[in-house]
């Protein structure tokens, strides 16, 4: 199934759902650089200053968003809109597993 055949979801919920899109990129993003900087490592390179500093930032970038995911999951308190969050998440969890 895809975004256009599923039902929306309540606002609280796709507000919670952006924010789990969101932390997933920033980690996707900040997983990608670290490995790049481990085959510095492989070739006993250091890396540089900036690079440090990319990856400090990275970080720093993804912790915001697990906050601000935290957050929004805390928000969602109607019965029926944490289960269509939750489900919504469970999907996507089992689809990004399968690949």
């Amino acid at each position: 199934m895809n975004d256009k055949t599923e039902p929306s979801l309540p606002a609280e919920a796709e507000v919670a759902w952006l924010a789990y899109q969101a932390m997933g990129e920033s980690k996707k993003i900040y997983f990608a650089f670290l490995q790049e900087l481990d085959q510095k490592y492989d070739k006993n390179q250091s890396p540089s200053i900036a690079e440090n500093l990319k990856l400090e930032e990275l970080l720093k970038t993804h912790d915001v968003n697990v906050k601000a995911f935290n957050e929004a999951m805390a928000n969602v308190e109607e019965p029926g809109a944490r289960e269509a969050i939750m489900n919504k998440l469970t999907s996507a969890s089992t689809l990004a597993s399968s690949h």
